[in-house]
């Protein structure tokens, strides 16, 4: 799986850019390698706009922490999370937000406990073979890396196999813990962290069925029937199915679908305020750009066209884009969602028993 670096990558390299390639690594700051045709002066302009919001949130952020580990749910805070979490208080925060923290001081020692015990000898198969497969383009994940995080990698996908033995190992998952490493630095607080979004935040996502993922995948078929109904009505007339264009989205949570540094951004919302916010980037995503979609004229047309939306300029520019998720949907309540949710889930169970 190749991972969009933060960036303009569908500008085509211009060769008179070597200057500002030189000032600009070719590695990420989150390990991953920049693509050959990396636009470096489209992503300067970018990040030096960038870099002011970020200052000014990590100023902000410092306050309201005054070095303190906790912080009390608020509509202040929702309001900061949504305008971003600075990376030095992003795994603090997503651990309060989640609920993991609370679940790791409850249960101190067992991480180490479920790495210690015994182990299905399947289950290590299943992930030893994808280790391989996991971020080949980050060098933090080479195995000539000093750490090397695909050992790490390795631990918390064991742990959580065994902790969560009706989901075990899926694929998707790898990412997934993954990011979580990369942003926390630590194997037993990423462990937390992904129980909590496979556990609580998006439950059965995971498991054999795929009961919650189908049912999700539905849901935004319907919210897309309301709100952006022409886009709905092309998807039917072309016969086209929700799950072939949108499931990477909801099963890797938009890694390798959109830049890194929005992906993050996406998930400081999604441990603050729930899987509701899937809804409304995957929303975005097609009402912005619901006339390049309506263009389609048949069913690979279609899937192309989904495959556009998550590039560009649009989803480059994070913060102009998490602002954009909590205006162009509209009002996006979870009650509405619960409420479909049922309903999907009712017709998925109905149709495969």
């Amino acid at each position: 799986m190749e991972n969009k670096a933060n960036g303009t990558r569908s500008a085509k390299h211009n060769p008179g850019t070597s200057s500002a390639k030189e000032r600009v690594q070719r590695v990420d700051p989150y390990g991953f390698e920049r693509s050959e045709d990396f636009d470096y002066e489209s992503y300067e302009e970018l990040m030096s706009e960038y870099l002011v919001v970020l200052t000014r949130r990590s100023i902000k952020w410092s306050k309201l922490l005054q070095g303190r580990s906790k912080v009390e749910r608020s509509l202040k805070v929702k309001r900061y999370v949504r305008k971003g979490i600075p990376n030095e208080h992003r795994a603090l925060i997503w651990m309060i937000a989640s609920g993991a923290q609370d679940q790791m001081e409850k249960n101190p020692g067992y991480y180490q406990k479920l790495l210690e015990s015994e182990h299905d000898d399947k289950l290590l198969e299943t992930i030893r073979t994808d280790m391989h497969r996991t971020f080949p383009d980050n060098v933090q994940f080479r195995k000539t890396s000093d750490p090397c995080l695909q050992k790490a990698l390795f631990n918390v996908l064991v742990a959580y196999g065994h902790h969560n033995k009706a989901v075990g190992y899926c694929q998707g998952m790898n990412f997934i813990s993954g990011y979580l490493i990369i942003i926390t630095k630590d194997e037993e607080k990423s462990f937390w962290l992904l129980d909590a979004l496979l556990g609580r935040i998006l439950p059965d996502y995971y498991t054999p069925a795929m009961l919650g993922l189908k049912t999700d995948q539905e849901v935004l078929g319907e919210l897309v029937r309301a709100k952006v109904p022409a886009v709905w009505q092309a998807m039917t007339e072309h016969n086209v199915m929700w799950t072939l264009v949108v499931s990477r989205w909801f099963i890797c949570l938009f890694i390798d679908i959109l830049p890194v540094e929005t992906v993050l951004r996406i998930w400081d919302c999604l441990f603050y305020e729930g899987s509701k916010i899937i809804f409304r980037v995957a929303l975005t995503l097609i009402k912005h750009n619901q006339m390049h979609i309506l263009q389609a004229r048949n069913f690979p047309d279609i899937c192309d066209r989904f495959k556009d939306v998550t590039k560009g300029a649009f989803v480059e520019d994070c913060h102009s884009f998490m602002q954009k998720i909590f205006t162009e949907p509209g009002r996006l309540s979870m009650a509405m969602i619960t409420k479909l949710r049922e309903t999907c889930r009712a017709q998925i169970v109905a149709q495969e028993s």
